[in-house]
């Protein structure tokens, strides 16, 4: 059956995850595309259900693995260009839609270096920066007041990356008190230069808001403050590009 209908159920539900409380009710997020499905599948995730944009080709496709044992016990809905359209957060979907449970972890405390998001506010910044934290080794993230990371533009902006690290969500007084006696690095500005530091094997780097940088409470706690030098032309970088940046670095000094 191809459902045609912006009104019906289905796809009211996969609507709904382009919003936060959508998200939160059902305890789902959305995954859009070829490559990022795929991934998704790879990766173990927990798929609830598939929507395929009705054509021909998409069609025959879901009578072929890994998408026919979605077909087999009912999780494929077939959908009529203006019910997918609605459906989906990108401007020009591909024809695949996954809905993917979100994962739910307490927070506990880290087996190597990771990271830890305080206030980061954009989601394409919070993506980004999973994306690279993934590619540079850095399994567990923790996020306190950031952006979800689960909404269409932080999945995007991971590239896959969602799938593969642990996100672990919570209060920063929860998140500093998993993180135990870990060495803290934070990034600042004015911090000491991160290209002169050697930090242990296992630490955590901070990335801070955007606009206001690390809460007080994190500076508190961190052990060291650490700065990118930059040209005096130049004010700042960008969130997600200060995280890849220090992740490399720090990770390159590491004392053995």
């Amino acid at each position: 059956m191809v459902i045609t209908s912006k009104q019906n159920p289905a796809v009211k539900e996969l609507s709904s995850l382009k919003e936060k409380k959508g998200r939160r009710e059902r305890g789902t997020f959305l995954v859009e595309g070829d490559k990022m499905v795929a991934d998704c599948m790879e990766s173990g995730m927990e798929i609830v259900r598939i929507a395929l944009l009705a054509t021909k080709e998409r069609m025959a496709l879901a009578e072929r693995p890994p998408f026919k044992d979605f077909l087999d016990r009912d999780a494929v809905v077939f959908l009529g260009e203006d019910a997918f359209k609605a459906v989906c957060d990108e401007k020009s979907p591909q024809g695949v839609v996954a809905e993917v449970k979100i994962p739910q972890r307490d927070v506990c405390q880290p087996k190597g270096r990771c990271l830890l998001l305080d206030g980061v506010a954009d989601p394409a910044n919070v993506g980004a920066i999973i994306r690279t934290a993934s590619a540079a080794g850095y399994e567990e993230i923790y996020l306190a007041d950031c952006a979800d990371p689960y909404s269409p533009k932080g999945v995007r902006a991971s590239m896959s990356g969602v799938f593969y690290t642990k996100l672990m969500r919570g209060e920063r007084g929860e998140i500093l008190r998993s993180l135990g006696e870990i060495y803290m690095l934070a990034a600042d500005m004015g911090g000491t230069d991160a290209f002169s530091v050697r930090p242990p094997e296992r630490f955590c780097l901070c990335i801070g808001n955007e606009g206001n940088g690390l809460s007080e409470e994190v500076k508190k706690r961190a052990d060291l403050v650490v700065g990118i030098p930059m040209d005096g032309r130049v004010e700042s970088l960008n969130a997600a590009v200060s995280a890849g940046i220090l992740m490399y670095q720090l990770k390159q000094t590491i004392r053995r």
